[in-house]
């Protein structure tokens, strides 16, 4: 078993690292918000970033911005300075991918191997150990990844050299986005022309109109079990956080003179239900917006 550093235990680190302790790793781990550490039974708390990655094989991150990682890694905590160099470093964090590319170059400076490794699956998935992982780096640092990786996820893909993964994360979030927008426009039409919602969903499930925002976290409350929406849209996934994705998504399509017109229209949705005083809520709670 190894010793494994976790920095960022919120709602998705949390459970992961949970997952490792139950793999029987040794976790430090260290969050900003003292609390958070509380979550992961059987860690040992640290006081500082650098605290948690003496000794360790594994260095883990899952923190909310590109700013934050850049944070840790590079300017304020300067992580780097303090992991060895035979460790492997995995992100986790959902960001751009240009400072992804940036924080793996300064990485292999150092001879550290480090990968990005953004998940998809939500907190539900993180919990079960179901999450998809989106792999950007060298193949040969995955081979290594993986036994940890496995304990967290359910589905591995290898997206290509660094900074490849936080791609395909973003491209992946901005159609979630726009998926979800459109099954709670659907199912609020359907509803205020009196369908029942629960049957509506059944019938679009195996129709054309399916999919992952409809059938495993469909927006309207009571038609599924332990999903946000019939928890009052706590936890989960939240709407800042959508609305931080689709601004990754727009400001990679403006570096690559790319067309999102669909991903755009997302956003400014998720930005009113955001100014609106929602942000903290799951974003499945743009129903409340779109419904009548």
């Amino acid at each position: 078993m190894a010793k494994v550093a976790f920095i960022g235990v919120g709602n998705m680190g949390a459970p992961m690292a949970n997952n490792l302790i139950a793999a029987g790793h040794e976790l430090r781990v260290f969050d900003v918000v003292a609390e958070a550490v509380k979550a992961v039974k059987g860690a040992v708390a640290c006081e500082s970033a650098a605290q948690t990655v003496q000794g360790a094989e594994v260095v883990i991150s899952m923190l909310p911005e590109s700013r934050h990682v850049e944070s840790l890694y590079l300017t304020d905590a300067k992580l780097l300075e303090h992991i060895d160099p035979s460790a492997l470093v995995l992100d986790c964090s959902t960001i751009s991918p240009s400072t992804s590319r940036k924080v793996a170059a300064a990485a292999k400076a150092k001879g550290i191997a480090m990968l990005d490794a953004p998940v998809s699956g939500g907190t539900n998935g993180a919990v079960a150990g179901t999450l998809t992982f989106m792999i950007g780096g060298a193949a040969a640092d995955l081979a290594r990844a993986r036994p940890f990786i496995e304990v967290m996820g359910k589905n591995i893909f290898h997206a290509g050299e660094a900074g490849a993964g936080q791609v395909a994360k973003i491209a992946n979030n901005m159609m979630l986005g726009i998926a979800m927008a459109g099954t709670c426009e659907a199912l609020a039409l359907g509803v205020a022309n009196g369908m029942d919602p629960a049957v509506l969903s059944e019938i679009m499930q195996k129709s054309s109109g399916g999919s992952w925002a409809l059938e495993k976290y469909n927006p309207w409350p009571g038609v599924l079990e332990g999903v946000p929406a019939s928890k009052n849209y706590a936890g989960g996934f939240g709407v800042d956080l959508m609305l931080k994705d689709l601004g990754l998504a727009a400001g990679a399509a403006v570096e690559s003179r790319s067309s999102i017109t669909l991903g755009e229209t997302a956003r400014n949705l998720f930005s009113l239900h955001s100014k609106n005083g929602h942000g903290k809520l799951d974003f499945s709670s743009i129903l409340n917006m779109i419904k009548p």
